[in-house]
């Protein structure tokens, strides 16, 4: 009975190993390429092209400018996140760091797509267009940091602060 039981194991172990040593696809490699022959190969279709429509001209297709409401400050002016060197005198404003990063995945800041964009900001009856060219950590998502001369046109220095400004992207 011993006899036996050594002879099963030793045979169970002799298949095992030659199983493991032939690769799947040798094994198999018949019965694959017999699946694949009898399998049809799709019929070709015909494709036609579909009409593009164009939107007609009303105002109802045309896209309007939606306006933010923040507050408005002033900033010292130099070296921006989108790497351009201000001055003072430029009429230039910096953007929340909220929306500025908003989007935007990758690594060189001054490549950023909201970088040179403009936006007209409004408050009291008084208007000034600005390039975005900086970032605004303090800003909430709607606020605008403007260089003194861009913020003057608004409003006093005095002031220092400004809520109730609307802007719109240009």
């Amino acid at each position: 009975m011993a006899f036996v039981k050594c002879l099963v194991l030793l045979l169970s172990v002799a298949a095992s190993t030659s199983a493991l040593a032939t690769p799947h696809a040798a094994r198999h490699s018949v019965h694959h390429r017999a699946i694949a022959a009898r399998v049809a190969d799709p019929a070709p279709l015909d494709v036609l092209p579909v009409p593009i429509r164009k939107r007609a001209d009303t105002k109802r297709c045309k896209q309007r400018a939606s306006s933010s409401t923040g507050q408005g400050t002033f900033y010292a002016t130099g070296l921006g996140s989108c790497g351009i060197t201000n001055k003072d005198t430029d009429y230039i404003a910096a953007v929340s760091h909220l929306l500025y990063d908003q989007g935007y995945a990758g690594v060189n800041p001054n490549n950023n797509p909201i970088c040179g964009r403009t936006v007209t900001a409004t408050y009291q009856g008084k208007s000034v267009t600005v390039a975005v060219t900086d970032r605004c950590e303090g800003c909430a998502i709607t606020d605008l940091d403007f260089s003194p001369s861009a913020f003057n046109q608004l409003a006093d220095f005095s002031v220092g602060r400004i809520s109730g400004m609307t802007w719109t992207w240009n």
